[in-house]
């Protein structure tokens, strides 16, 4: 048996993982806006502690516990160098969450921390889309774009704390300003962000778009999926909206299937619900701009198999 801890913004999901099975779960607030970070860590510890229990499972019967964190994560320290959507700034995770262990249950059980991203490409290369394969990218297409490779089914890393920032990748010299100070990074075409952004632009500039009929005329409220369900009934604004956005996302995994050439490329987070409509249309576009395509290898994309539980059984075998 093994812990896995996935943090997010809002909730921190743990799960009692057995093989590839989470045979229970649990879920506590972050609530990072209101509590210290230590507060926050003792909340996680006593969760695991209390999952531990109702399942019986002692200190001998669980192998690790590992963590899943967003933002940049210093695995050898066991520390968050910063992380953004929880305002942590080097915090010594492993550390704290290994004193609550021992002060709130005498617990001693081999910690490991990862990037969330990370972790949930582990978890889709051990249990998940891609099973059986040592090579894999997963690009999370959610408020931003993050990512993780796995080579050799390790995380790669590089040399730098922090590991790969795929949404950081420029696609477009000058483009639009990044929150990372960037001009023209991927997050900033390829997230669900760019998607919505993209599509609100759209209805405004052509009223009678079906976009705007699906939302109410309420762009507030317009979503990914009625993005596409106007797109498949052939929504002029629509059907621009998606291509701009396959075609920038296409460039994308292009540059990264060049760089680390995987043998299977995952995408995950909320435009990945559109699975084999997205992924077909993205395939075709891809084999036409990776780089010796006529002789070299284009990998499958798929979408995630594991879903939001990937950063759980990830962090389960760091």
């Amino acid at each position: 048996m093994r812990i896995g801890i996935d943090i997010g913004g809002m909730t921190v999901k743990l799960g009692l993982v057995d093989g590839e099975k989470i045979v229970a779960k649990k879920v506590v607030e972050t609530d990072s806006a209101k509590l210290a970070p230590e507060e926050v860590i003792h909340n996680i510890a006593t969760a695991a502690i209390a999952l531990l229990k109702e399942n019986q499972v002692g200190e001998k019967e669980c192998e690790s516990i590992g963590i899943a964190c967003p933002g940049s994560v210093e695995p050898k320290k066991g520390t968050v160098l910063y992380a953004n959507n929880i305002a942590w700034e080097n915090v010594p995770l492993l550390e704290l969450f290994a004193q609550y262990m021992m002060q709130d249950a005498q617990m001693q059980i081999p910690l490991a921390i990862a990037n969330d991203a990370d972790a949930a490409a582990l978890g889709e290369v051990l249990y998940g889309a891609a099973k059986g394969k040592n090579n894999a990218i997963l690009l999370t297409l959610g408020t931003g774009v993050g990512g993780g490779v796995i080579m050799d089914k390790k995380i790669f890393s590089g040399y730098m704390a922090g590991g790969c920032e795929l949404g950081h990748m420029v696609i477009e010299r000058e483009g639009k300003l990044c929150t990372c100070g960037r001009k023209g990074c991927l997050e900033m075409y390829a997230s669900a962000t760019a998607l919505m952004d993209l599509a609100r632009t759209a209805a405004t500039n052509q009223p009678d778009s079906m976009m705007n009929e699906m939302c109410g005329n309420d762009l507030s409220k317009l979503n990914g999926k009625m993005i596409f369900d106007a797109q498949k009934q052939k929504d002029s604004a629509a059907m621009q909206v998606v291509d701009t956005y396959e075609e920038d996302l296409s460039i994308g995994i292009a540059n990264l299937v060049n760089i680390f050439r995987p043998e299977i490329f995952i995408l995950g987070g909320g435009v990945s619900a559109q699975k084999e409509y997205l992924t077909d249309e993205l395939q075709k576009r891809v084999n036409g701009l990776c780089f010796d395509v006529k002789y070299g290898y284009v990998p499958p994309i798929v979408t995630s198999q594991l879903g939001n539980d990937a950063g759980i059984i990830g962090a389960a075998y760091l």
